[in-house]
């Protein structure tokens, strides 16, 4: 937590410097006031000097006022400090969060960086505004008070020793016993955030299967997990403020006690007592506010300590140190002996791909579930790094290709289409801010998204919803397949791309695309060989490993994995007619 802090707080160095003088300024203010009212009490009303109450009097109105000047300083770049971590912190994890492949993105999880970039920051924030407006000035105000108490009477002392003693021993009882409470916490929260996250985003799943009382019943344990983890530390915290005013009011009692004693003997006059009174509450109030900051610092050093490990993680995809600018080759696309393997694994999802696609042809893949054919294509835009072999685009491996200039020539349309909340034009430009309108209908023409967009009361301006929630999912994979056509790449990726069209929409899209991307390379990975029948090159994969390549009549007579394939979809499609 400190190596976190001292690396965001240090462009705040002269504010934090201001934030010290101030409450130096108040906490000395506060510690002459109870001597300057003992002043009163022992020179003015117990003698009747009217004229040094009021001269004093005067004198503690404007240490009032200093004292109230600090403190509203003090507090003013505290809020400034403490906010403008918390701004540095999210947009750090922010970063990084978007810097990581998906590899790290699986690795963390969704819920707990959004998590780790809002609750956890906000610990931080709150204890960084809690240490300005009130912890720095603690310590001031113990050492402050102790040496004032001194000063008034020095027979007394013993009981601010034991005071604290006592009153520090309960203290670091409850400490110890709420810190793993506090670190068991932020792992609940996260795995609360990712029971709702699920429930939401697979809502109709559970309705579709009726499954809403199992449901209910997942996201009510992992709620009663936090709450009870919550509930036994509230009540250890909440023991703290009675101890530390248990403490406080018996030792003002003492006090009065031993030092009526004092006053009989004339070692002590009334004043004096009474400004004793008010210094061992300056000093036990010190410790209440230490109270706090002990609260809150177990709290923000787990929240620290998440939050460093995702600024501390680095991509494993890496950007080029000295990256190409620049390519003379224009849509070319090579494989050649790739593999790839996740941390840990086995067995390698992919094992020795070796292809081309060149401009103006089409390359498809097929295979069953899980023969790695994402996982191919995730590797042209760098989603991950190839662990064995070369991807080059334009005759460059993509690992020193300049990350802006590799993404600029592909178009992606993923798996699982997303679409975010806005308008379709406020989507399709994403592909290209710089798209006119016409731009954007000429693309929705060929993703054969035209007639419902049309339909729809804004046309362009309607309404997007945060997923794309408020379409069919047919709808969301044209309006994605539309957002890469606007930008016009040399090099286009269909991942399972037509799943949710009718076999005519497909039909009529494919017919599109065809004159749309006649010069740029295009790779298409489907599950239904009418989608690919007619690409130039079919790549046929199973278990991580190209079984087949070549055209579809070469494939149907020389791959039994291919011959198979075909013959499946045929005896559906008899039995479906």
């Amino acid at each position: 937590m400190i190596r976190l802090l001292g690396r965001f707080l240090r462009p705040y160095l002269p504010q934090i410097a201001a934030i010290v003088l101030l409450q130096f300024v108040q906490a000395t203010a506060a510690l002459f006031l109870p001597s300057l009212n003992a002043s009163i009490i022992d020179n003015g009303v117990a003698t009747g000097d009217t004229g040094y109450i009021w001269r004093t009097g005067a004198l503690m109105l404007a240490v009032s006022l200093l004292q109230i000047g600090g403190q509203v300083g003090a507090t003013w770049f505290g809020a400034r400090t403490a906010m403008a971590l918390g701004r540095d912190l999210r947009q750090a994890v922010f970063d990084r969060a978007m810097s990581f492949s998906a590899k790290e993105l699986n690795h963390f999880g969704a819920p707990s960086l959004i998590t780790r970039n809002t609750n956890d920051v906000q610990q931080l924030q709150m204890l960084a505004l809690m240490t300005a407006t009130m912890i720095i000035s603690a310590p001031l105000m113990m050492i402050g008070g102790v040496f004032m108490a001194l000063r008034e009477d020095v027979g007394l002392s013993w009981l601010i020793l034991v005071a604290v003693i006592v009153l520090g021993t309960i203290i670091g009882i409850l400490v110890v016993q709420m810190a793993p409470l506090f670190t068991s916490m932020q792992g609940k929260i996260d795995t609360l955030n990712r029971v709702l996250r699920e429930q939401i985003s697979g809502l109709r799943v559970i309705r579709a299967f009726v499954r809403e009382p199992t449901e209910a019943a997942r996201f009510d344990t992992a709620n009663h997990d936090l709450a009870d983890t919550a509930t036994r530390a509230g009540r250890r915290m909440m023991t703290m403020f009675p101890s530390v005013f248990f403490v406080m009011n018996l030792s003002s009692i003492a006090i009065i006690w031993f030092g009526s004693f004092r006053i009989a003997d004339g070692y002590l006059q009334v004043g004096q007592l009474t400004a004793y009174l008010a210094y061992i509450s300056q000093i036990l109030m010190s410790v209440m506010m230490a109270t706090i900051m002990v609260m809150i610092a177990p709290r923000a050093a787990v929240a620290a300590g998440r939050i460093n490990a995702v600024l501390d993680t680095s991509s494993s995809v890496v950007p080029p140190a000295e990256p190409v600018m620049a390519v003379t080759h224009h849509g070319e696309l090579s494989f050649d002996g790739v593999s790839f393997a996740y941390p840990g694994a086995t067995e390698p999802v992919l094992d020795n791909i070796t292809f081309q696609v060149r401009p103006g042809a089409t390359t498809a893949i097929i295979g069953s579930t899980g023969s790695g054919k994402t996982t191919l294509v995730s590797l042209i835009p760098r989603l991950f790094d190839a662990t064995a072999g070369a991807v080059t685009v334009d005759g460059v491996n993509v690992r020193d290709l300049d990350p802006d200039l590799l993404w600029g020539r592909i178009g992606l349309v993923p798996q699982r289409p997303y679409l975010f909340s806005g308008t379709v034009a406020s989507n399709l430009r994403l592909g290209n801010p710089d798209a006119t309108d016409a731009d954007l209908w000429q693309a929705l023409e060929v993703a054969q998204a035209r007639d419902f967009v049309e339909r729809m009361p804004d046309g362009l301006e309607s309404a997007i919803s945060q997923g794309g929630t408020n379409v069919s999912g047919g709808q969301r994979q044209r309006l994605a397949i539309a957002r890469a056509l606007v930008r016009r790449p040399e090099i286009y990726l269909f991942d399972d791309s037509f799943s949710a069209l009718d076999v005519a929409t497909d039909a009529a899209l494919r017919a599109a695309l065809a004159a749309e991307t006649s010069t740029a390379a295009v790779v298409i990975v489907a599950q239904r060989v009418s989608t690919i029948r007619n690409a130039e090159q079919i790549l046929v994969l199973d278990d991580g490993h190209i079984v087949g390549i070549g055209t579809h009549d070469d494939l149907i007579a020389t791959c039994p994995t291919y011959a198979e394939i075909v013959e499946s979809q045929f005896k559906a499609s008899e039995v479906a007619a």
